[in-house]
């Protein structure tokens, strides 16, 4: 039998708490948190009930957990975008193996240093691309490795961030502002590199892309738009971007929790009264993009197209891979789980309809799937290899940084050129 893995937790919000931390509770056989760093008081209160921790196991900040000696087999890094590097290059120093929340870090340099401090002591260092990890993708993968479509040729891939995701993370949420976290295209889009630099099979060349903040802006606000959504908004009913049409709903889980950690209706009126989840998305601080298109060339001659967009109702991802013998056409999000493939010889049509893995297992099973194979990778003693690796993970993080270049400064970007500015 193999050993638990023992799991010290830093950052305690959505992420670490309720996805890979439900992870442990559906599988203690498996694994165990015996710490957790998270600055708010209930949070951390709630994980240590959550996980039967003592006082002695529970810290206010990071530098304080990781200046104990070592707690754990390995840390789980979940904290905001501008405080992945320093606590995972400590913990990595310290001889813990590391799961850290994607983006890797927010500029190129980190990221290639991480993987570097990882290989140089022999740790793992795995990134929660965790759209690697669910069934949808893995399909398709299988599907294009066993030749299904011939040779590939061409990829267009869309992630759809659905209108109100958008407003509630980009607009108002953590992610809103490209100093305070990182670029869109870095902080959500990076799991799309990684997804396009794995089916393509081959390195990125050649980058280049557009897109802009064209909406939501305060040029765009209605006649007499207030601050706030609740002092008065004269289009509440018609504005689809109205806070309490979002969070006072009824409902506990996520968004709302993201917003109040008491998930009462009084509590939530207050919340949009006083916190930022409650400004009007034509009056907030945000820079990041709504919309951008990013274009990609590959050493096998691999071309792809990916679309990066607020304005739909989907939320989820939609491909096409285009190949000499057929196509590969997918559909993830909310309840769809579909592949289709065309044969051109045979003109026939297979459509796949994977089971439904979302829920508490998040993103499509991708959750628990790189929880798991984390688990696996760390009873080995961190000498099996898993789907991905530090090092891809930052070929697609520089494909990201390089795509915001090109987007800046409108030009085409040399992925060889620009990686070695950072070697």
């Amino acid at each position: 039998m193999l050993n638990k893995v023992t799991i010290a937790l830093i950052g305690a919000g959505h992420r670490g708490m309720d996805s890979y931390g439900h992870y442990a509770v559906k599988n203690p056989h498996e694994v165990q948190f015996v710490a957790v760093a998270e600055p708010d008081g209930e949070r951390r209160e709630k994980f240590k009930h959550l996980h039967g921790l003592s006082e002695e196991q529970c810290f206010a900040h990071w530098q304080e957990l990781l200046a104990r000696p070592k707690l754990a087999d390995a840390v789980l890094i979940c904290t905001q975008d501008k405080l992945h590097f320093a606590p995972a290059m400590q913990a990595l120093s310290l001889g813990y193996h590391v799961m850290l929340e994607k983006p890797m870090a927010p500029a190129p340099n980190e990221c290639i240093a991480l993987a570097a401090r990882a290989e140089e002591r022999h740790r793992l260092l795995l990134i929660c691309h965790v759209m690697r990890y669910t069934r949808f993708f893995a399909t398709i993968k299988t599907l294009l490795d066993g030749g299904s479509i011939g040779r590939l040729i061409s990829i267009q891939h869309n992630e759809n961030v659905a209108f109100w995701h958008y407003a509630h993370s980009y607009v108002r949420g953590n992610w809103r502002n490209a100093r305070e976290s990182s670029p869109m295209i870095v902080a959500k889009s990076c799991h799309d590199m990684d997804l396009l630099l794995w089916l393509a099979g081959a390195d990125c060349v050649s980058i280049s892309s557009f897109g802009a903040l064209t909406h939501f802006t305060a040029e765009n606000a209605p006649a007499g738009a207030p601050q706030r959504c609740l002092d008065g908004c004269p289009v509440a009913d018609t504005c689809p971007y109205y806070a309490p049409k979002f969070y006072i709903t009824g409902a506990t889980g996520w968004p709302a929790s993201i917003i109040s950690n008491d998930p009462s209706p009084q509590a939530l009126v207050k919340a949009l009264q006083e916190g930022p989840y409650g400004r009007c998305v034509y009056h907030c601080d945000n820079d990041v993009v709504d919309h951008q298109v990013v274009t990609m060339e590959f050493a096998n001659e691999v071309t792809a197209a990916f679309t990066l967009c607020a304005f739909t109702d989907d939320v989820g991802r939609t491909l096409k891979l285009m190949g000499t013998k057929g196509e590969i056409r997918g559909s993830i999000y909310g309840s769809r789980n579909e592949i289709e493939v065309l044969d051109f010889p045979s003109r026939s049509r297979t459509v796949m309809t994977l089971p439904n893995e979302g829920g508490p297992q998040g993103h499509g099973g991708g959750d628990f799937g790189v929880m798991k194979t984390f688990v696996r990778l760390v009873q080995s003693g961190g000498n099996q290899t898993g789907p991905t690796s530090a090092a891809k993970s930052v070929q697609s993080h520089l494909m990201a940084f390089a795509a915001e270049q090109s987007r800046v400064e409108r030009k085409v970007i040399n992925m060889e050129e620009y990686r070695r500015r950072y070697q």
